[in-house]
């Protein structure tokens, strides 16, 4: 009777280690499936909402939501070339941003100015002049005439 006792002992033993196995394997799995799923998309206030319905969807894609087929959102239309480009002041030259990061536009010539603005790399700019200790360049930027101050070898000059 003895080995019969311990043969139940061991098994009863082997048999909740299972079990505890398995419903770790599971609560794991259960955790992961959660985790690996993506969250809603989120709705900003800057998007336009429809007035009318559900508030969570554009009027758009409430309209199309239960139709089957879906159309493709019609992209934005193309900005108008300029008609014509504005001649270049005496001494200027066209230049493109060199600097990787781009570069802060400041209202002077020195790092205690303003910041006005920035320029993205690559971004064409029109050179106006330099300082007179020549470390900074006063740049005016194509299409919207704002000038302002760069420091100066963070440019290549382009030839069109």
């Amino acid at each position: 009777m003895s080995w019969f006792g311990l043969v139940k002992f061991v098994t009863g033993i082997l048999v909740a280690i299972a079990l505890l196995f398995m419903a770790g394997g599971s609560a794991a799995r259960y955790v992961m499936t959660r985790l690996s799923e993506l969250p809603p998309k989120p709705i900003f206030p800057e998007e336009n909402l429809g007035a009318e319905g559900s508030g969570n969807l554009p009027e758009e894609v409430e309209a199309s939501a239960g139709s089957e087929e879906e159309t493709p959102p019609t992209p934005p239309p193309a900005p108008e070339p300029a008609s014509e480009e504005e001649p270049l002041p005496e001494g200027s030259f066209q230049a493109r941003i060199a600097q990787p990061i781009g570069m802060v536009l400041r209202e002077g010539p020195s790092v205690e100015t303003t910041r006005i603005g920035g320029i993205d790399y690559n971004e064409r700019v029109i050179v106006l002049s330099e300082s007179s200790d020549g470390v900074w360049q006063n740049v005016r930027l194509p299409g919207s005439g704002v000038e302002g101050w760069i420091k100066s070898g963070n440019t290549e000059r382009v030839e069109d």
